[in-house]
Parts: structure tokens; sequence; C-alpha cells
């Protein structure tokens, strides 16, 4: 089965709130024009899978990165890699465990300046009750008034128990999931 989807939400997770510590003050997040995707491995198989429903929180002035608050929430459930059968087991609590735990969350701590347009975004990741700390890095660029937040990072599922029992295997699922994100924000001022 195509369990990954699980390891996609953590993933998605993660992405979701870096995309959040690259705002500015006040934005908004424009949820059609934003994707969080992941990619893992099943049997050595690449699966891809994305989420569908976050929101996010966000107060960022990119002359006081250090002063930003992002909060970021994924519902569990909306993880998908795309298959009827794949979708009917991330639900559940092996995996998400969606009826104890339907959402996943990341808070920040502290955004760090790089320079040109690059941040790194630090905080902690809540997936099924487990927190880790987590650092995304994340870059900016502005195109007609809105501004896009994309990066990309890899987190380990067994960290956040996603594929307990016999999915705890890795050479069944791998350990290692790959997110990438593109999320587009509103109200931002110039970069």
């Amino acid at each position: 089965m195509k369990i990954l989807t699980t390891t996609s939400l953590l993933a998605f997770s993660v992405v979701a709130l870096s995309y959040c510590g690259s705002a500015l003050a006040e934005q908004k997040l424009i949820p059609a024009q934003s994707e969080i995707s992941f990619v893992t491995k099943q049997m050595g198989v690449p699966l891809e899978g994305h989420f569908k429903k976050f929101d996010a929180q966000i107060s960022f002035d990119t002359a006081k990165p250090d002063a930003a608050k992002i909060a970021f929430t994924v519902d569990s459930g909306s993880a998908t890699l795309g298959a009827p059968e794949s979708d009917a087991e991330l639900p559940k609590a092996a995996w998400f465990n969606v009826a104890k735990f339907p959402q996943a969350s990341f808070q920040s701590s502290t955004v760090k300046a790089l320079g040109g347009g690059k941040y790194q975004i630090s905080g902690k990741l809540t997936i099924k009750g487990n927190v880790k700390d987590i650092d995304v890095p994340v870059a900016l660029s502005q195109a007609n008034g809105v501004t896009t937040a994309s990066g990309q990072f890899a987190l380990k599922r067994l960290n956040y128990k996603i594929g307990e029992g016999e999915w705890a295997d890795t050479s069944m699922v791998a350990d290692d999931v790959q997110v990438k994100f593109k999320l587009a924000i509103g109200g931002m001022g110039k970069l």
C-alpha cells in the first residue's frame, strides 16, 4: 500500500511552517497558489504526495526577522498519495492517527536572515503528539504583489511515530522524507 503519505504529512507540516516564517506582518496565506509536496520511498520506489488543507498565522517584517511569530497547522487527514487505498490508510492509528491527532502544528522560535532573501526558520514541529526542534531554509521572492516562500528539507518519519508497527520497517517504507514547498503570501510589503 502507499502508506508513505503519512510521511508526507510530516514533511508537509514542516514545509508549511517554514512558509509561515518567511512572511511579513499581517500576511495571509493564499491556498490556491500554495503547495506542499513530499517524496518518500516504498520498497525503493519513490512516492509523491501532498497535503490539501493547511493554515498559517504570520507576523513577519523583513527589517526585524528576529521579532517574527509564525504558527502553522496542517489537517493530518488531508494528506494524499493520490490512490484511494493508500489515502484510506493514512488517517489510521499506525500512520497519522487523525482521530486522536487531527492536526500537526509548527510554532516558530527564531527567524534568522541569511541574506539575499533567504532565511532560516527554527521552531517546534508537533506531529502525533511528538515534538521536535526543526530548522527550515526558506527563500522569498515577489511577483505581481504576491510573495512566494519556497524551500525543501528532509525529515525522519519515525521521529514522529508515523508508520508504527509493521510499517516501522524502513525496508518497506523509507524513514527519510523530502518535503518541498511553495507558499504564496498576500499582504506583504517589498522585500
